[in-house]
């Protein structure tokens, strides 16, 4: 059951946030949206998250910078990255860790992206 486990969308774009939302829900998972990665960091539930699925590029900080802070404040959340560029740009950056979906990505991918992140250890 995925009731039990809130995903965070972190994206710029309010119509990105929107599909995601919606489309999350349908997976049955509880979501909680935020604008930017300012926002999310700044919310009582950064840590009551099982997972994070935020954009690269968004003014202020970018979703790698994003990661690198939760992982400077000893947040371990996974993190699962979307962008309209080129993965390898967070590749070069993070390495072949994290789940980086390119847009358009197919809700089949996201879903195996989210349950490998909550399902690990």
């Amino acid at each position: 059951m995925n009731s039990e486990h809130a995903i965070a969308i972190i994206d710029d774009s309010s119509s990105v946030r929107r599909a995601l939302e919606s489309l999350l829900r349908s997976l049955g998972f509880v979501v909680l949206s935020f604008e930017s990665a300012e926002a999310f960091l700044t919310s009582p539930l950064v840590r009551g998250t099982s997972c994070v699925v935020t954009d690269v590029e968004m003014p202020g900080l970018t979703g790698i910078d994003l990661y690198e802070r939760m992982r400077s404040d000893k947040n371990q959340t996974p993190v699962i990255f979307i962008t309209a560029n080129s993965e390898e740009k967070v590749r070069a950056r993070l390495g072949s860790t994290p789940c980086v979906l390119n847009k358009p990505f197919e809700v089949d991918e996201l879903a195996a992206c989210i349950n490998q992140a909550i399902a690990a250890p």
